[in-house]
């Protein structure tokens, strides 16, 4: 009946049993104990630094061996404290850390807003060299989303830009509730009022849709383009069809006249029998917004 049965039982080990020197490295005998974690706590209270705890606790048990675990127990522990007391108040902490930065930088700029129960729900913040960057290379503006990958499970949303070195720069970031229009129309209404009402000549983003609606409520003369590295990405996820993303990153960066383009699309349509996917032809649908042509 594919069961097993047990028909003998050797109590004898097989492997050599470890030294009672090492035994405190086993996980089964590694154990912060209450009044290790109350000591802890007072001694952290004052100031004094983890790593110096556990000096003196092994001192105190008479040597690494008696201590019962590990300094990276230690920290552990001391990391899993601060996440559960400590998270109801990373609102207030982060508050504060901003408004310490405004009182030393008078450009730097911070605004949030409150639920209905008083609770933080959007933070956006850019410092004085964001400010000057966007003076200088505000001409084009990128959305950078972030999707709930930080300790909160809320979108992060880094606003950036091209300076000309090619580099990659920062205008601005955001903490958001959620990925509603209400809520990209006010990350937009506030960046608008930290940049003095600069509006930027062209927006790229990854294509949501609320984010979309809230540019063309908020930049209604900026051009929207979508960002050539996420279609690409989307091109291999949703078309699982061998050298389709090169065929189509061409027919993405050609420079033609739109009849040429409209030509190398119908030709890579039949080459990989592509007629009717939909992602193509939802894609395809957008192509005033990525095609080069």
């Amino acid at each position: 009946m594919n069961k097993w049965v047990v028909k003998e039982f050797m109590a004898d080990h097989n492997h050599p049993l470890v030294e009672q020197k090492n035994v405190q490295f086993l996980r089964s005998h590694r154990v912060i104990k209450n009044a290790d974690k109350a000591q802890l706590n007072a001694m952290r209270g004052v100031g004094i630094g983890t790593s110096q705890i556990m000096d003196y606790m092994v001192q105190q048990s008479g040597g690494y061996n008696n201590v019962g675990f590990t300094k990276k127990d230690l920290y552990n522990h001391v990391d899993a404290d601060r996440r559960v007391h400590l998270r109801d108040g990373d609102a207030e902490g982060a508050l504060a850390y901003l408004c310490g930065k405004f009182e030393m930088d008078s450009s730097f700029y911070y605004k949030y807003n409150v639920d209905e129960d008083n609770h933080l729900a959007n933070l956006f913040w850019a410092d004085s060299t964001s400010k000057l960057d966007y003076s200088c290379f505000g001409d084009v503006l990128a959305f950078d989303t972030t999707y709930r990958t930080n300790a909160y499970k809320k979108p992060l949303v880094i606003l950036v830009g091209i300076n000309h070195h090619h580099q990659t720069i920062v205008f601005g970031s955001a903490l958001l509730v959620d990925e509603s229009l209400s809520t990209y129309t006010w990350v937009l209404e506030t960046f608008l009022d930290a940049m003095n009402n600069k509006k930027p000549l062209f927006v790229i983003t990854d294509g949501d849709k609320a984010m979309r609606k809230a540019i063309k409520r908020i930049f209604p003369d900026s051009c929207h383009r979508l960002c050539a590295w996420h279609i690409q990405r989307n091109a291999f996820t949703n078309v699982h069809v061998k050298d389709f993303t090169n065929h189509f990153s061409k027919c993405m960066f050609m420079e033609g006249t739109v009849e040429e383009f409209e030509c190398a699309w119908n030709d890579m349509l039949e080459m990989f029998n592509l007629h009717g996917h939909k992602w193509v032809t939802d894609i395809y649908a957008k192509r005033s917004r990525w095609a080069e042509a």
